[in-house]
């Protein structure tokens, strides 16, 4: 899929966006998408600009097809209306007339799995609970990876670094 291809599935999905009366600013909306070939955690994001907004995808979607892309997409033009820039209560309402209208499945989070690709960033840190056996991953030296013996988990078990840099 090209820069292009993706542009228009953007035009396409703003339109829906209208069709299901989601107050999407038009005239607010850069019509070029940005593909960033760095990200490997996040699928997509809005960025507020001076001018209005920029929406940008993580070029490694583009592989699981135009109905994940679009998906993506309106997951962030839903972030361009007024009062949604977070996950709140309108953005959710928003986003279900999306979903009941045009059958998206959008949500608050996505995965890399859900789209049918596969997991992009490796988990450096892995914790597990000695009482449950849940595992926390994750990606940086966070306080919970360097000093697990001040955390419980929701069960009131011990954690422990199960996998740390070099452990495979």
């Amino acid at each position: 899929m090209e820069e292009k291809e993706v542009d228009a599935l953007l035009a396409r999905v703003v339109k829906e966006a209208r069709e299901a009366l989601v107050p999407v600013p038009l005239d607010r909306i850069d019509p070029h998408v940005r593909l960033n070939t760095r990200a490997v955690a996040r699928l997509g994001c809005c960025r507020p600009t001076a001018e209005g907004y920029i929406i940008e995808i993580s070029a490694r979607l583009l592989p699981a097809g135009e109905a994940a892309v679009r998906e993506v997409l309106a997951h962030e033009v839903i972030h361009t209306c007024r009062g949604c820039g977070n996950h709140g209560p309108r953005w959710q309402t928003y986003a279900g007339r999306m979903n009941r209208r045009w059958g998206y499945h959008i949500s608050r989070t996505g995965t890399w799995e859900a789209l049918g690709l596969p997991e992009q960033k490796e988990a450096r840190y892995v914790l597990v609970c000695t009482r449950c056996g849940t595992e926390f991953v994750r990606a940086r030296a966070s306080s919970l990876v360097r000093h697990p013996e001040r955390y419980r988990c929701r069960c009131g078990g011990r954690l422990e670094l199960k996998q740390g840099p070099g452990d495979k």
